[in-house]
């Protein structure tokens, strides 16, 4: 159901993500089809080739094919993936702890949107994100403000009376990001800010 919801609501179906305490916000997929400012800080950092995880639409997996880095956008609905390849870029479904293609040669893993919090354990995510990447190879990711809490949430997604199942989903600091990279087997980490975005490189 999580998938059919994200899939629904990459189709132009309104959808919201719902928390344990009952607050609901909007799921604003439309966003990801279009470039967004701060989106360049990322592509120009991204070394060939550049593993896009939790591609979505596929919008930065196809801006960098269209740039000549070797890219694959990953995502576990067949929609996205059919989307990114719409858009000129290459997608597989696949979830990031399933058997991914080139494991231990990706120059560049790509966290954009949020997407350190896939699977509610950052630290547990970077350690797998670390043996899909070649040695020296880096991670960007998008984080929370400095003055945000770290946190690990239980939502779930629902349209009306139509609800997923429950997942977890972290969120994390920008004052955070060193030392869960280095829990997550990396040397260090460092961020900076772009049109109201926090980004992070995983080193």
């Amino acid at each position: 159901m999580i998938g059919e919801l994200y899939a629904d609501a990459l189709a132009g179906e309104n959808a919201e993500i719902e928390y344990v305490d009952g607050t609901r916000v909007t799921l604003e997929a439309a966003r990801w089809f279009e470039p967004i400012d701060g989106d360049e800080e990322f592509l120009s950092r991204c070394s060939s080739p550049t593993l896009d995880i939790g591609s979505g639409p596929g919008r930065l997996t196809a801006a960098l094919t269209r740039r000549g880095i070797r890219a694959l956008g990953i995502d576990i609905t067949p929609r996205a993936v059919a989307l990114t390849r719409r858009a000129g870029g290459f997608a597989l479904l696949r979830d990031v702890f399933d058997d991914v293609p080139w494991s231990g040669r990706w120059a560049t893993a790509l966290l954009a949107d949020g997407n350190i919090g896939i699977g509610g354990n950052p630290e547990v995510l970077l350690r797998r994100v670390r043996q899909l990447l070649r040695p020296g190879g880096t991670v960007l990711a998008e984080v929370a403000s400095p003055g945000t809490r770290s946190r690990v949430d239980r939502l779930r997604l629902r349209r009306g009376p139509l609800a997923g199942e429950w997942f977890g989903w972290a969120t994390v600091s920008a004052a955070d990001i060193e030392r869960i990279a280095l829990a997550g087997g990396f040397a260090g980490a460092d961020c900076w800010t772009s049109h109201g975005r926090w980004l992070a490189r995983v080193y």
